[in-house]
């Protein structure tokens, strides 16, 4: 019975070192925060990187559950994740068709396993077609109406 009285003794003799020190000297312990950091704004990271996505990531988090306001460290995370993403998936589709060139047809062969993707870049170039027809039938109707 004696040992975990010992072993609480001897793991908390540390902790109550920490307290008495405290209770002496209570602002050593606020030396840990550096006033000379540079704070991270809105918009930018610690690297300097411009944040490109935020206010639309944003907007889906809240879409998909989040908070209105969902936190700037959540946000930055997600940002982080789709930067790679987006990095890994250019790499690889340079490295798929004709070198150093990234074609529609890469992007495509790149997601053709991953059913939900590959239907969403379909839609996605079949939505972008269907916008270039009826820009141009509205420029041809412009230009038929002005002569």
């Amino acid at each position: 019975m004696s040992s975990p009285s010992l072993n609480t003794s001897l793991t908390s003799s540390p902790q109550k070192e920490r307290d008495s020190k405290e209770r002496e000297n209570p602002d050593e312990n606020f030396d840990q925060f550096d006033d000379d950091e540079p704070e991270l704004q809105y918009g930018s990271t610690s690297s300097g990187r411009k944040r490109l996505f935020s206010k639309e990531l944003r907007c889906m988090m809240f879409g998909f559950g989040d908070d209105q306001n969902p936190y700037t460290e959540s946000v930055d995370l997600l940002e982080d994740l789709v930067i790679e993403y987006i990095t890994e998936t250019t790499h690889k589709a340079m490295e798929t068709g004709r070198t150093g060139r990234v074609q529609v047809e890469d992007i495509v062969f790149l997601v053709r396993k991953d059913m939900r993707k590959f239907a969403r870049v379909k839609d996605l170039l079949t939505m972008n077609e269907e916008l270039k027809k009826a820009r141009k039938a509205f420029d041809e109707v412009k230009y038929a109406g002005v002569s």
